[in-house]
């Protein structure tokens, strides 16, 4: 019974080949695996992932004395976004199968932290054996002190620890100078939880993916990257007025709830945010028509979605200013318009909803059609 071939694989996920010694993953092969770690060992001989690479390449030796039939190689993450890091782990896995033919692969990792990309690597080739590679040191006071200084050495460690302390820092110190000790305490904790709200809740994953894909709009010549433009202003401008209307109500009258502010802020925004997603929803429309067409389907209905969201919440927010403590101080409707405001709103966005549906089963069918009428033509 044999076994197949053996891929030996080290993964490198925070990408420090690449980061440090500029090597482009995946490497496949004895003697580019031991170029690559002697380029990261002369780059950084400090970094553990030279002899997680250096060990692969003793296993892959090992195993081809006697007599298997192995293969090795090293894959890559992205040192900054871990996500986007397990994605192209993923892609450069399928290649390195496609190129070495492998059936089963021995995982050498340098710690826990590749070891997340298991999961990745098990659904793509079966894992008979996890080797971790730990390099063995002294354990005393100015060891630690040495990893410590590397750890926060580390660009993507000392983003995530240094900016918000020395942001809360300088927010404070500000405010006390302003005379308001007071208000400097609740700055600063103001800001730390933002900040591990805003790591939390991934919203800093968001962020990189608005980002990446503005890039790649602009990198592809996609018309995608004047609507994502233009949306981000849009969304500023709504989020802009909708705190104004905030400010509005909360001087006129101080005693309204939480609730009753989130109304008046999403009464002010929500007309600019409707425009914003449909400005985003046309932008994708043209490029998939342009450049994906079988995907048209799947995109065509985000504006009618868009507009029957926009205005449910509309309606909502509309219900909520007059239904609680009988309106706001100054308010532009009143009680008479109300009701047809609101009735009007959800009928129309419900309605916006179904057309999507309607169109995107019609344009799903005569796409099917257009596939079945090539392969027709083919044969």
């Amino acid at each position: 019974m044999t076994m197949g071939r053996t891929l030996v694989l080290s993964v490198d996920r925070d990408d420090d080949i690449g980061w440090k010694a500029k090597v482009e993953s995946p490497v496949i092969g004895r003697a580019a695996c031991l170029k690559a770690a002697n380029t990261l060992a002369l780059a950084d001989p400090e970094d553990s992932d030279v002899n997680a690479i250096f060990s692969a390449v003793k296993i892959f030796d090992e195993l081809t004395e006697k007599g298997e039939d192995t293969a090795i190689a090293v894959i890559a993450g992205n040192h900054l976004h871990m996500i986007e890091g397990d994605r192209r782990i993923a892609s450069s896995l399928e290649q390195v199968i496609q190129e070495t033919l492998a059936t089963n692969c021995i995982l050498v990792t340098d710690g826990a932290e590749d070891e997340y990309v298991i999961p990745i690597i098990q659904s793509k080739l079966p894992v008979s054996s996890i080797r971790r590679v730990i390099v063995n040191q002294m354990p005393n006071l100015e060891g630690t002190y040495y990893i410590l200084k590397k750890f926060l050495d580390d660009p993507k460690v000392s983003r995530m620890v240094f900016i918000p302390i020395g942001l809360a820092m300088m927010l404070y110190a500000t405010a006390y100078l302003l005379d308001y000790p007071g208000v400097a305490t609740i700055i600063v904790v103001g800001v730390i939880g933002c900040y591990l709200l805003y790591r939390g809740f991934g919203f800093d994953e968001i962020f990189h993916s608005i980002i990446d894909a503005l890039r790649i709009s602009l990198s592809r010549g996609r018309f995608s990257f004047v609507t994502y433009t233009t949306t981000i202003l849009l969304i500023i401008i709504g989020f802009v007025i909708g705190f104004i209307n905030v400010l509005k109500f909360y001087s006129a009258d101080s005693s309204l709830g939480i609730l009753l502010y989130l109304a008046t802020f999403l009464y002010g925004a929500i007309e600019w945010l409707i425009i914003a997603g449909l400005v985003t929803s046309i932008g994708v429309i043209i490029d998939v028509y342009a450049n994906e067409r079988e995907g048209l389907g799947k995109v065509i209905v985000f504006p009618f979605f868009v507009i029957a969201v926009g205005l449910i919440l509309y309606s909502a927010s509309v219900f909520i200013i007059m239904a609680l403590s009988g309106g706001v101080p100054d308010s532009p409707l009143s009680a008479d318009v109300t009701t047809n405001t609101i009735l009007y709103s959800t009928i129309i966005g419900i309605v916006s909803a179904i057309v999507g549906v309607i169109v995107q089963f019609f344009i799903n069918r005569k796409i099917t059609e257009l596939r079945k009428q090539e392969i027709i033509e083919v044969m």
